[in-house]
Parts: C-alpha cells; sequence; structure tokens
C-alpha cells in the first residue's frame, strides 16, 4: 500500500472512530509506529487530523455551522458530492472556496498537482490548503465567527468586491425553491458577495438541507449554475430547482 493510500484510510478511520491512535494503526497496516506518525503529521498539516498524545482526533468538527441534530450526519453524502464537485474545478483558474461542510470536504479532495488560484473568507479551509504547492491562495479577512470560523463583515465584503472568480463554491443551511438561506445575516451577506464575485456559481448541499428555512436569506437558484447533492434529494424539490435554471446532479 502507498503512503498515499493507507492516509486515505487513516482519514476515514479516524472520521468513524473518533479518535485513532499510533500502535493500533502501526498493526493494522503491517507498519512501524514511526511510519504511522509520519502519516499523521502529513494529515495534521493537511488539516484533515489534530495530532493528540498517542494519535489523532479529526479535524472535521472544525468545518461548519451544522443545523441542530445534524452535528454527526452527513460526512458520507459530503464526501460524495466533494467528490463530484471535483470536476468542476477550472485548472489554471480561480476559485472561491465558501465555509460549510461539504466544501471543507473539496478542499481536502483538491489534488496535489492542480494549479488553481483559491480566494477564501473560511479558516479551517484556508488550514487545509495553505501548504498545497500548486495553489495560490489569498484569504479574505475580517471579523471571524467563532462557531463557523469564517471572516464576515466589512472587510470580507470588499474583498469580495475586487475580484471575479471562475467558480464559487457555496454551502447552505437550507435551501428550496423559494431560496437559499442560513441563520446569520453576516454570514448571508458575505455569501451573497462571494455569489457576485464568480462567473459561474456551484451549490454543495446535501439533501438534509432540503425544505429547511433559516432566518437570512442570501440568494435563489436563478443565481445557481448547479446544484450538487445526494440521491435524498425528492423528485418534487429537483424539479423546482431545475425549473429555476439550475442543473441538479445527483450523487
Amino acid at each position: 500500500m502507498y503512503a498515499a493510500e493507507r492516509q486515505q484510510e487513516i482519514l476515514r478511520l479516524a472520521r468513524e472512530a473518533g479518535r485513532i491512535d499510533v500502535l493500533s494503526l502501526a498493526d493494522r497496516f503491517q507498519v512501524t509506529a514511526e511510519t504511522v506518525r509520519r502519516d499523521l503529521k502529513t494529515l495534521d498539516r493537511a488539516g484533515l487530523v489534530r495530532r493528540v498524545h498517542g494519535g489523532a482526533i479529526p479535524a472535521g468538527r472544525l468545518d461548519f455551522e451544522p443545523d441542530p441534530g445534524a452535528r454527526l450526519t452527513g460526512a458520507d453524502e459530503n464526501d460524495r458530492i466533494a467528490a463530484a464537485a471535483l470536476a468542476e474545478l477550472p485548472e489554471g483558474g480561480s476559485i472561491v472556496l465558501d465555509a460549510g461542510a461539504a466544501v471543507a470536504r473539496l478542499a481536502a479532495a483538491v489534488p496535489v498537482d492542480i494549479a488553481l488560484t483559491v480566494v477564501t473568507h473560511a479558516l479551517p479551509v484556508a488550514a487545509r490548503l495553505a501548504d498545497h504547492a500548486g495553489i495560490d491562495l489569498h484569504f479574505v479577512g475580517g471579523r471571524v465567527r467563532r462557531r463557523t470560523l469564517a471572516a464576515v463583515d466589512a472587510w470580507a465584503l470588499r474583498a469580495y468586491a475586487e475580484i471575479r472568480a471562475d467558480v464559487a463554491f457555496l454551502a447552505t443551511n437550507g435551501f428550496s425553491a423559494q431560496g437559499l438561506t442560513t441563520p446569520d445575516l453576516a454570514e448571508a451577506a458575505v455569501k451573497r458577495a462571494a455569489m457576485a464575485a464568480a462567473r459561474r456559481v456551484v451549490l454543495l448541499a446535501d439533501s438534509s438541507k432540503a425544505g429547511q428555512e433559516h432566518f437570512a436569506r442570501f440568494g435563489s437558484f436563478t443565481d445557481v449554475d448547479l446544484l450538487i447533492t445526494d440521491q435524498g434529494l425528492a423528485p418534487a424539490q429537483q424539479s423546482a430547482i431545475e425549473a429555476a435554471g439550475t442543473e441538479v446532479v445527483l450523487v
């Protein structure tokens, strides 16, 4: 097994179990403890796990502001959504990455050999891509919301007003034919600015968000070119979204 394959499996185990230890992993993969420590160091530097005494824990808990009761669900769906979104990356182009679970997983899955200019206001996303050799990373500053670790307010809005990216990858807490919503007005404003800063908008959202409505509205499907979601989206919901002119891909 190659190191990259072993590291991917270690990440999967960490997300499933919540914690992994060096000695168990060494026994599982029939490698030395030092090899496992190097793997964990690599994953830690990529922002995918956080090393603790004797092992590591997944870093995914910092990725997004989940709805109540949804903290432990949606990981598999978001991994599939992120994998499908890789096809939308413009090689040699520029993208905006929003704060959100599926978007953070997309950041973690960006190939090591791709060249991209990336703009983000999400601290976890920036941390994951900071050491990526092929990426020209631009971090949008502002007041950081502790719950989502996303920069908001005037500084962030001014920064997005100054760029025009190829693709914006957006997240949402709720979506329906009536619009896209999130709990916080400041985050909604930044999402709206991020959408306006790109020629193409791709929404990454699992089907549990469908039909949910939150306090702050930041867009509609007339603003979205593509929705990537999972097979749980109801046919009636899909039809209503497509009627607005948005392409829907189910994974």
